[in-house]
């Protein structure tokens, strides 16, 4: 009998641990889980702002008890354009000791990234940027700071996480049709 129950628990064990992304843990600080009003906090950007032809759009969707921010669209890099993104003003920077940003994500299997500006990155076109992949499943991904590269030789190697003032869900870089859903932000 015993030899039963250990399999069927194990299965079940496996299928909570591989199947269902993990939530935030105490030490992840909350950015927005897309629940209140996040049309109120977070804004579409495409390239057209500086003569870019790439098109899309954001729109939070509520599904199964889950509210996510939803983008789509056409990235094009012509006319020196190329990026669609979601961004949030940070109304106060993350606490002493954060090292990252968490993300559950999922999307069209294609790359993206998470762009930060902080008090440094005083021009449009500088941000630290980090990649990251999405599946068509939930997953979490985990971004640590000293992985974000800067857009350019006059930052910091390294973002400061006491100078951040905005995040942003970027589709980025190539022609693609982008397709992403993020339903938490958090810090860590």
């Amino acid at each position: 009998m015993q030899a039963i129950i250990r399999p069927t628990v194990m299965a079940v064990i496996a299928v909570l641990v591989f199947c269902i992304p993990p939530a935030a843990t105490a030490e992840d600080i909350l950015i927005d889980d897309f629940e209140i009003q996040p049309e109120a906090r977070w804004r579409f950007i495409a390239d057209t702002v500086m003569g870019g032809v790439s098109t899309g759009q954001v729109e939070f969707v509520r599904e199964d008890g889950d509210t996510y921010a939803h983008m789509t669209g056409s990235v094009s890099t012509e006319n020196n354009g190329g990026f669609i993104q979601f961004r949030m003003e940070l109304s106060t920077p993350p606490p002493k000791g954060t090292v990252g940003l968490r993300l559950v994500a999922r999307g069209n299997d294609q790359r993206y990234f998470l762009h930060l500006r902080t008090s440094g990155t005083l021009l449009p076109w500088q941000y630290y940027q980090a990649g990251f992949e999405v599946t068509q499943d939930w997953a979490e991904v985990r971004l640590p700071l000293k992985d974000f590269k800067a857009s350019g030789w006059l930052l910091r190697a390294v973002p400061r996480p006491e100078s951040l003032k905005s995040v942003g869900v970027v589709a980025f870089g190539r022609d693609h049709e982008a397709e992403i859903d993020v339903r938490e932000v958090s810090f860590y």
